[in-house]
């Protein structure tokens, strides 16, 4: 009789402050999870609670695959001397975590030699079920700041950006869900829902204008991702410009786990230059839409126009979001503006998931 194939689980911890507000987040599918968090703990901490939950709660072969070094050298190498030690380190230093560590270490040993084993992932590159736990871990942790209500998230990031209105106060300065308030009544076109922005690549670096296989990857994966959240953010919506490229793959990604999605037009004419099958896969992904968002009613006197156009649309759409996956190999210079301004706003509710190489 052939042995059973392991099952892979995902794993990660999220943390603000460290110490601070955390979360922890198993997967091996979008609907096959667990996550939850703490109001005062830290990365480690919540690293090494993924694994320990990750174990109890899947009997049977196992392969845990983690981005942490720190629990995987632990499990692998540190821990021998811990124990030979009486739980003190080289320095004779208590070690830390040690609870975490001995249930751990613990539910290890509960199992048959072998039947659970380590791989190392590096984090925030372009593993989507890395991608999955990074961003399930985030949704905790900010459900988790003091002061947040049950399943609150956070927008993760220092500011606003530009593009959501500029009366009142500094949004910085106000609690997350404050500012996530804010700016929706500050610009009531921001749709209503836990709001994820998929931006990123054009056709050109997403293996051609044709249907492919990397563009069928990246489909994939955002499908992965976006189905993996909903389970936790039972309002999420996807937000998205529907252009060529990633836009599109995200609303048909969207639409393919039903989940619902908001198209956001930038401005009359924006389509213009498109073939007629772009136009026309653009103008199904909006038919399909829970909502269409036109921003500017003016179209564009010329190019120029149209480029700082572009970016208005951009700026609104950063704005906006509560989290965002950019589709993005970090090669094309034409989104460090983009990644930029994500980063700065949104922190760790940024996943940058990089599309396969083509061919």
């Amino acid at each position: 009789m052939a042995s059973t194939a392991p099952l892979r689980v995902y794993t990660d911890g999220a943390c603000s402050g460290n110490p601070g507000p955390g979360g922890w987040a198993w997967a091996s599918s979008s609907s096959h999870q667990a996550s939850g968090g703490e109001a005062d703990t830290t990365n480690n901490r919540m690293e090494l609670t993924a694994v320990l939950r990750a174990i109890t709660d899947n009997p049977g072969p196992l392969v845990v695959v983690m981005d942490s070094t720190y629990v995987k050298n632990g499990l692998e190498s540190w821990s021998k001397g811990w124990i030979r030690n009486g739980w003190r380190t080289k320095a004779g230093e208590p070690v830390k975590n040690q609870d975490l560590w001995q249930d751990l270490l613990a539910a290890v040993d509960a199992r048959p030699r072998g039947e659970v084993t380590f791989e190392w992932v590096k984090g925030h590159s372009g593993d989507a079920m890395n991608d999955l736990v990074d961003q399930l871990a985030v949704v905790q942790r900010d459900a988790h700041r003091k002061g947040a209500g049950a399943g609150a998230a956070s927008d993760g990031g220092p500011g606003a950006g530009s593009g959501a209105g500029s009366s009142g106060g500094k949004l910085a300065d106000l609690p997350p869900e404050e500012q996530r308030a804010e700016r929706r009544r500050r610009d009531p076109r921001i749709p209503a829902g836990h709001l994820l922005l998929v931006l990123g690549h054009t056709p050109d670096r997403l293996g051609g204008w044709d249907p492919n296989p990397v563009a069928d990857k990246v489909r994939s994966d955002l499908a992965l991702i976006i189905d993996g959240l909903a389970r936790v953010k039972q309002d999420l919506v996807v937000l998205t410009g529907v252009r060529p490229g990633a836009e599109v793959l995200a609303a048909e990604a969207a639409a393919s786990v039903e989940v619902p999605y908001v198209a956001v037009v930038g401005f009359p004419g924006i389509d213009k230059n498109l073939s007629g099958a772009a136009r026309e896969r653009g103008e199904a992904a909006k038919a399909a839409a829970s909502a269409v968002v036109q921003l500017e009613r003016k179209e564009p006197a010329d190019t120029d126009a149209f480029r700082k156009a572009m970016i208005r649309r951009d700026a609104w759409l950063v704005a906006a979001a509560d989290e965002a996956v950019l589709v993005w190999d970090e090669v094309d210079d034409r989104y460090d503006r983009i990644f930029s301004d994500l980063d700065r706003r949104l922190d760790a509710a940024l996943t940058v998931l990089h599309p396969p190489a083509d061919g």
